[in-house]
């Protein structure tokens, strides 16, 4: 499965000052991983965020996003946002910061 360079360089762009932050081929897609643990991703043309499961559900209810459903059941803490949400950098900025607060609280790997 393809992934879109586009969105992927635009979290590269917001994510570029992260310490520890690297790439890695995966699900299909691309994700970013920061300090070994990943944050998040791109597969298809939509944003894979991980918020973990506090998260979970407050995310769920947000506009364009929807259960990760990867292998037919729902990967409690990861959620897929369609890129209509995606449109301004705030709005990507903001599913970012969803994700790296809760990869920032892993311990690193």
């Amino acid at each position: 499965m393809a992934f879109d360079e586009g969105l992927a360089m635009r979290i590269r762009e917001q994510l570029s000052e992260q310490p520890g932050l690297s790439e890695r081929r995966m699900f299909g897609g691309l994700a970013f991983m920061v300090n070994g643990n990943m944050c998040a991703g791109v597969l298809g043309d939509e944003l894979m965020a991980r918020v973990g499961p506090a998260q979970y559900q407050s995310a769920l209810v947000q506009p364009y996003a929807r259960e990760m459903d990867f292998t037919g059941r729902a990967m409690t803490g990861l959620v897929m946002v369609s890129q209509d949400a995606l449109a301004e950098d705030d709005e990507l900025d903001a599913w970012l910061q969803r994700s790296l607060d809760f990869c920032l609280s892993l311990p690193p790997k």
